[in-house]
């Protein structure tokens, strides 16, 4: 007993931690050094001295409940009291404790530090949140800004390119409308950029068909490579056919991008293009798709291989010079790629070309009874006739809500060739007054507006269709400069049947038009989302 006593005592004065011996009444009976040493009272001061009066006001509560519960078990762990110290500040001591017969033995340690540290840490991740959102709002509040007067640039040049014009005229327009569709690019890229660093661009899995998906991306730079006297070809493997899960539209917009590069880059030879699907043996595991993109061009030194997929860089500072850029394209593209659980390379020869490979995972849909609707593809719409002829009415019936006079004009100059009737107003409630009034085979509404703003409009729309047991609904579409996925789904959930996003161009409005009035089987499914169909002019990096 006499050795278990002095083994006791040597421990209570080398021990760091804070001991004490409690009795019932909530009393010190033995307290060590290290009280002293954290909060200044001698040992002499706490021994037979009441307990709550050195803890805080506001955790008496709290710990006269766990010193209580010590009547009934045993233990208590990890339970964060403040004690006063002798000149009036108070520590944070964490509590370790065991009843023993009539005593507790307990054990504090000083976690006023630890405490603070982990609280800063936390104000910085909060604060670093909250600067991130303030980053992502202006981001998107810049490229509504910016995409509305673009809108008009690119709307009305795409209007005027339809009309009689001289040679001169016609490259002057063909000018502006490259120049306007870069500058959009520009915006898209940094927006995506900054939804990356921001992890909120997602990935979006639906049900596409790939070679159906690929074909007007593949036809459009064909032409731009038939333009530069280009050889262009496309290869598909056997197993390259079918429908498959997966972000279609990212998927475009790498292979988009490298594309764009490729016939950029490349004065003469040729772009081809190698489509390949390496199917799994076992039936629940991913096919494995390979693109590749080949060109003769300018190429570049292996060295620079892994660097052109870093943002703001490119293979050499001459490509600035002579074909443009910000070097941020091949950042997005590889980004996406292994957010898609894929990769991407390059390899390439000065003066030899390039070639960039990715890969991706791809399930594979095998039976059409598995249709996704939420994926369906975006319709496809000709006009062999060039006017919206509607039955028992000569022209299309269209209203239009719009509070941007620039933008008014732009949708009056695309509709006119097609002698469309065009009523316009300039917030949501007037067109909820128009629609009530007036019959209309479509509604143009844009998405931010005084008064009444364009989701609000179309819900109230829907309500009214179904209050008054309208028999035939009609087609809405946003228009709007709120181009990010989150708008998208806003637009459709509030009862849109189309997001076009600004600037919009003739094309995109037409066969938006035309999909919405003849709906597919998709469609009528799920709302679809009309992409913009003009390609920007991408760079390397």
């Amino acid at each position: 007993m006499r050795g278990t006593v002095q083994e006791l005592a040597t421990f209570f004065e080398v021990s760091l931690d804070m001991l004490c011996i409690r009795d019932m009444d909530l009393r010190f009976v033995r307290v060590n050094g290290a009280w002293e040493t954290v909060l200044g009272y001698s040992i002499a001061e706490l021994e037979g001295a009441p307990m709550l009066p050195l803890i805080h006001p506001d955790d008496i509560k709290a710990s006269s409940g766990h010193m209580e519960r010590m009547r009934e078990e045993e233990e208590v762990m990890g339970f964060v009291n403040r004690y006063r110290h002798r000149d009036g500040h108070y520590r944070n001591l964490e509590w370790r404790a065991r009843r023993v017969g009539d005593l507790v033995f307990g054990v504090a340690r000083d976690v006023t530090e630890r405490l603070a540290i982990e609280a800063e840490i936390r104000e910085a991740k909060l604060a670093a949140e909250a600067a991130n959102q303030a980053k992502s709002d202006f981001l998107a509040n810049m490229s509504h800004e910016i995409r509305t007067p673009l809108n008009g640039v690119i709307g009305v040049v795409s209007a005027l390119s339809q009309t009689e014009l001289t040679p001169a005229q016609s490259e002057m327009v063909g000018l502006i409308q490259s120049s306007g569709v870069t500058l959009e690019r520009l915006v898209s890229d940094i927006l995506d950029v900054s939804k990356i660093e921001a992890g909120q661009l997602e990935i979006e899995m639906h049900v596409f068909d790939l070679r159906h998906e690929l074909e007007g991306l593949l036809d459009m730079n064909q032409l731009r490579a038939q333009e530069k006297g280009l050889g262009f070809a496309v290869d598909y493997g056997e197993a390259a056919r079918g429908d498959f899960h997966g972000d279609v539209t990212r998927i475009k917009q790498v292979l988009g991008n490298l594309l764009s590069n490729a016939v950029k880059f490349t004065a003469e030879g040729e772009v081809r293009i190698k489509i390949e699907v390496v199917d799994s043996d076992q039936s629940e595991a991913p096919a494995v798709a390979t693109f590749e993109v080949h060109d003769t061009g300018v190429g570049f030194e292996n060295d620079f291989a892994a660097t052109l997929f870093s943002r703001f860089t490119q293979a050499d500072s001459t490509i600035t010079r002579r074909f443009g850029g910000t070097g941020l394209g091949l950042s997005i593209c590889k980004s996406l790629i292994e957010m898609m659980g894929g990769e991407i390379v390059a390899e390439s020869r000065p003066g030899f070309g390039s070639v960039f490979r990715f890969t991706l995972p791809l399930m594979r849909e095998r039976s059409l009874s598995e249709f996704d609707a939420g994926g369906a593809h975006a319709p496809e719409a000709t006009l062999d006739s060039g006017d919206f002829a509607r039955e028992g009415h000569a022209a299309l019936r269209v209203l239009l809500a719009e509070d941007h006079p620039i933008n008014q004009r732009v949708i009056h100059l695309i509709l006119a060739p097609y002698g469309a009737e065009v009523t316009t107003v300039e917030n949501g409630a007037l067109a909820l007054d128009a629609f009530k009034d007036g019959v209309f085979d479509v509604v143009l509404m844009d998405m931010q507006m005084p008064v009444m703003d364009g989701l609000a409009a179309t819900r109230a729309i829907r309500r009214y269709e179904a209050e008054h047991a309208v028999s035939t609904r009609t087609p809405i579409i946003m228009l709007s400069a709120n181009a990010m996925s989150q708008h998208r789904q806003e637009a459709l959930a509030a009862g849109a049947d189309l997001h076009i996003a600004k600037p919009v161009n003739a094309t995109a409005l037409i066969v938006g038009i035309a999909a919405t009035l003849e709906p597919t089987d998709e469609m009528r499914q799920a709302p679809a989302d009309i992409a913009q169909t003009q390609v920007a002019q991408t760079q390397v990096g």
